[in-house]
């Protein structure tokens, strides 16, 4: 026997979508703004997983794009001898209005090439494929209700695709409907039925999911008894919150995994915040005498450690160490907001083992960002990384940041003032407030950066010939999550590194020795 730890995904990876194709496992999960777009990770046990790489890379870009709108919810499935691929862009949500774009792109392999988007309409969002034994190919998903007068998840819809004709009949069913809100449906042929999986609730504390099903694809479609079949929105204690979005996947065996989100909050003042974001995980589950599906081990909590057939490997622990000494920036690793940087905008020729950042737009832009970004995948973690970068003026900067979206991230930042000379102090952005720390003085040549996530709290530090100095304040990272403030925020925590040159002058940063870990038990 192998055990899966939960989350098999950690750090941000929600909306996972699940696929077997002979003994290899390949999940898909959201990536929002961040670019390279549809994260693509790989198993052959079920236990250990890697990043594959993405599907929506080059010459994909999401310029413009509001804070956690993009690409939402993809949908992996294979068929005729292609990996299918279904996703939405999400181009703006404001109010009642949500102007979305459903695109399919398929593929011989799981690393690409692959095709020219199909545009699918823009009917609503979630929408997942389904291959009908009977030959027949469908989507399913939610459709959006823009009138204030009307609720604005209008029901769960089914259409028809004709990939001959590469394109959607035109016209949709709806198949469910419920008074609380329902998304993220997956259809599957299991036996006689076909099964309704759906997420319910919200993707927050009240998350659920549920499944209904019939004898017809087109309905009438019978609920569950129950009113959920995972979800935590009962016991706010347990290690594994908002539990819900899910799919199914057979294994070899025969048997059935149900991969679904989750999130590890951290406490502030007995608050719940889920500064990871949320992350994928897996359960096994069962079909119950009468046919609906269950959790194999009883209930509807989601378990941490899971016990699978499968011989597997323990998994690696999260860290790396980035020397930059590579042709290309590794995108498995890093991310950049919206669209890749340019080669002029991000240099690893001109100083070998450096990455040299030309500066860009400030951190409120939906547009040319200059900034390198890794997920953060553990409560307890520290970040390190060197920058040789020489401001001159007001408005050039540069350093290590923890970064949510335009409106939430905490800046250790190196700058010039007229008063103070060369310096770091730590900027804040939390909604429409920017605060400053007072300046700490450094000495010319490269800064060592340190950042130490412990919970809900930030530290900064810098590193003299002496050693390292603390940079004074505790930092709320609590505030870089979904659940701080009454914004719809959908992202995750991420470290990394930036340079603003608000001039437009050409003016650059160079960074190395990134290290991602666990802080050292000294500390």
């Amino acid at each position: 026997m192998a055990t899966i730890t939960n989350p098999i995904l950690r750090g941000f990876n929600p909306d996972p979508s699940i696929l077997r194709v002979g003994d290899d496992y390949f999940i898909a999960t959201s990536t929002f703004e961040f670019h390279p777009a549809v994260r693509i990770h790989h198993s052959t046990d079920l236990v250990e997983w890697t990043v594959r790489g993405h599907a929506l890379d080059e010459g994909f870009e999401l310029l413009g794009i509001p804070d956690s709108g993009g690409v939402w919810a993809p949908s992996l499935t294979h068929a005729e001898g292609l990996f299918w691929l279904a996703y939405s862009v999400v181009r703006s949500m404001d109010g009642d209005d949500k102007d979305i774009d459903n695109y399919l792109v398929t593929s011989p392999s799981i690393d690409g090439p692959w095709s020219e988007p199909v545009h699918l309409g823009s009917r609503g969002f979630d929408f997942s494929f389904f291959h009908d034994p009977d030959g027949t190919h469908w989507i399913v998903g939610v459709q959006w209700d823009q009138r204030p007068e009307h609720p604005s998840f209008s029901g769960l819809v089914l259409e028809q695709y004709h990939p001959d004709e590469k394109r959607t009949s035109g016209t949709a069913t709806v198949i469910h409907q419920e008074q609380t809100l329902v998304e993220g449906p997956n259809l599957y042929r299991i036996g006689d039925w076909y099964h309704l999986l759906i997420a319910a609730g919200g993707t927050g504390w009240n998350h659920a999911i549920t499944s209904a099903r019939s004898r017809h694809i087109g309905g009438p479609y019978e609920r569950d008894p129950r009113p959920f079949m995972l979800t935590s929105r009962d016991a706010p204690g347990l290690p594994l919150q908002k539990a819900g979005h899910g799919e199914l996947v057979q294994r070899t065996d025969g048997e059935w995994m149900l991969v679904h989100l989750a999130s590890r909050p951290t406490l502030h003042l007995g608050e719940r915040y889920s500064t990871l974001g949320r992350e994928t995980c897996l359960q096994r589950v069962v079909f119950d005498d009468d046919g609906w599906l269950r959790l194999a081990d009883g209930g509807h909590h989601a378990a941490v450690h899971v016990e699978v057939p499968d011989e597997g490997q323990i998994p690696v622990a999260s860290g790396f160490a980035e020397r930059f000494d590579g042709p290309t920036l590794d995108s498995r690793r890093w991310s950049t907001l919206r669209a890749p940087l340019a080669t002029a905008s991000a240099d690893l020729a001109s100083r070998p083992g450096w990455l040299r950042l030309r500066g860009g737009h400030s951190p409120a832009s939906v547009f040319e960002q200059s900034m390198i970004l890794t997920r953060v995948e553990e409560h307890r973690t520290r970040f390190e990384v060197t920058i040789d970068a020489d401001p001159t003026t007001t408005r050039e900067l540069a350093g290590l940041i923890a970064w949510y979206d335009r409106q939430g991230w905490i800046w250790l930042q190196l700058g010039w003032d007229e008063e103070h000379g060369r310096h770091v102090r730590v900027v804040r952005r939390d909604g429409a407030t920017t605060q400053r720390s007072a300046p700490v003085a450094v000495a010319d040549g490269p800064v060592r950066m340190r950042a130490d996530l412990d919970g809900p709290d930030l530290r900064f530090a810098v590193a003299d010939d002496a050693g390292w100095v603390a940079v004074p304040g505790v930092h709320p990272a609590w505030t870089l999550s979904d659940d701080h403030g009454d914004r719809l925020r959908f992202t995750g925590l991420f470290f990394g590194v930036r340079a603003d040159d608000l001039d437009g002058r050409g003016w650059q940063a160079d960074l190395t020795d990134a290290i991602l870990g666990a802080p050292s038990r000294e500390d």
